[in-house]
């Protein structure tokens, strides 16, 4: 007799035990096979047959439940459980940058200057050419358009100097630094300041404590602020102003200035190159002194100070909805927890419409976090290259109707909730003050 158990631990044979072969007509009188069913103790049956041959006997057991647990999802902050998959963007990627690199087209690595300086013509000539025709047409009907489509294309002119900045421009750095001061100064912008720190945001990107631009606060910083600044800084338009007071003064919890060579934003050789900006910018603010004379400060106002604040707000809620405001909470990094690579697939994208060719795509703000001297006229295509290697970690953005109207929705929903970030722990994610 040959004995099996199956049972939900796995298949194991008994003893068996071999009779000497039988041929002929012994074959014929053999038993009929019998099935017996027994509950066990357990919450289950156990099934038994055993064949009529005399020679061979085989029983089988198996233990079954009596009902099925249903598959679950389990939902956890930072991670996603469904099935048999499991997602936490927290986790350490299956990839390297050289792969995703690697799946990039070579020639969206090349850095075309004429093409570059062709949008910095084509952003200049729109900027001159909405100032005109407001002049022009002067009533309050048209104003709100303007200070709109001209804030916008200060915007874009930024992204420009942005790009300067991160030597994606071309590959001339006297190139990059003329036209990143001409861009970033009309705009009130000091562009090496502002091009150190933000080297800074993009070598420390996703670290709490390093990073640069829109970092969380921890706890105690966070607590140690007093009511007002909590207000202001998570309350609605005030957080979109806040670009013109981190240049003066950075971010809650770190100290200098982007006009001053001794803050502690640069290193010793990098004092001269603070000066020039410094100057540049003290030299574009006289300008507009200048013409307040000539032609009145309210007409200056609705010509450049209204579009400026609108350019801020841009900069403002484009710089945060990139690295804020996800469905599911996203991880910040300390220590040893912390590389550049998981730092940089924190970051998101966005769609914005119409305006995504305005401001030259700055919404493909992945592929740019992790390789920022890809031009900005490749983003798109380098970005369609690498999703298949990124996989879960890329978020593909929702898609915009012509204005992206529903960001601002976003937006209201994060400030309301992503306050600060507990002082321990490697990986960590926004906790909500309920008090707020």
């Amino acid at each position: 007799m040959a004995s099996w158990v199956l049972s939900e631990c796995g298949l194991k044979p008994l003893p068996r035990f071999y009779a000497k072969p039988r041929t002929g007509q012994a074959l014929l009188n053999s038993n009929p096979s019998k099935v017996r069913i027994s509950r066990t103790s357990g919450n289950g049956y156990s099934f038994s047959l055993s064949s009529g041959f005399r020679e061979r006997n085989w029983g089988l057991k198996v233990s079954a439940p009596l009902r099925v647990q249903p598959v679950e999802e389990n939902k956890e902050e930072g991670k996603i459980l469904n099935g048999d998959e499991s997602f936490d963007p927290g986790a350490p990627p299956p990839f390297k940058l050289s792969d995703i690199k690697a799946a990039i087209p070579k020639h969206c690595w090349v850095k075309d200057p004429w093409k570059s300086m062709s949008y910095v013509v084509r952003d200049v000539v729109v900027v001159f050419g909405l100032a005109a025709v407001a002049a022009y047409f002067n009533n309050w009907v048209f104003w709100p358009l303007y200070w709109f489509a001209q804030g916008t294309m200060f915007w874009a002119l930024f992204v420009l100097g942005h790009d300067c900045g991160h030597g994606s421009f071309s590959n001339n750095p006297k190139l990059n630094s003329v036209a990143g001061h001409l861009l970033h100064s009309s705009i009130l912008v000091p562009y090496h300041g502002w091009r150190i720190s933000h080297r800074t945001h993009h070598q420390n990107h996703g670290h709490v404590e390093n990073d640069e631009s829109w970092h969380p606060l921890s706890e105690k910083i966070y607590k140690n602020l007093d009511n007002v600044t909590k207000k202001l800084r998570f309350t609605l338009p005030f957080p979109l102003l806040a670009y013109p007071i981190y240049l003066w003064s950075r971010s809650p919890g770190k100290t200098g200035s982007h006009y001053h060579p001794d803050s502690d934003l640069f290193v010793p050789n990098e004092r001269k190159d603070v000066i020039t900006s410094t100057v540049c910018w003290t030299a574009m603010v006289a300008i507009l002194a200048g013409l307040s004379f000539i032609m009145g400060p309210v007409q200056l106002l609705k010509l450049y100070g209204i579009p400026y604040a609108i350019f801020v707000m841009w900069l403002d809620l484009v710089t945060y909805l990139h690295h804020h405001g996800h469905d599911a909470k996203l991880p910040w990094y300390r220590g040893k927890e912390w590389s550049y690579l998981r730092g940089g697939l924190t970051t998101l994208d966005r769609d914005y419409g119409w305006v995504n060719n305005i401001h030259h795509d700055i919404g493909t703000h992945v592929i740019h976090h992790l390789y920022p001297q890809i031009p900005h006229y490749h983003l798109v295509e380098a970005t369609e290259a690498a999703k298949p290697v990124l996989g879960k970690y890329y978020r593909e953005p929702k898609k915009s109707g012509p204005l992206p109207l529903y960001l601002l929705g976003v937006l209201i929903r994060s400030m309301r909730k992503d306050h600060y970030v507990s002082d321990s722990g490697d990986i960590v994610y926004y906790q909500t003050d309920s008090q707020l």
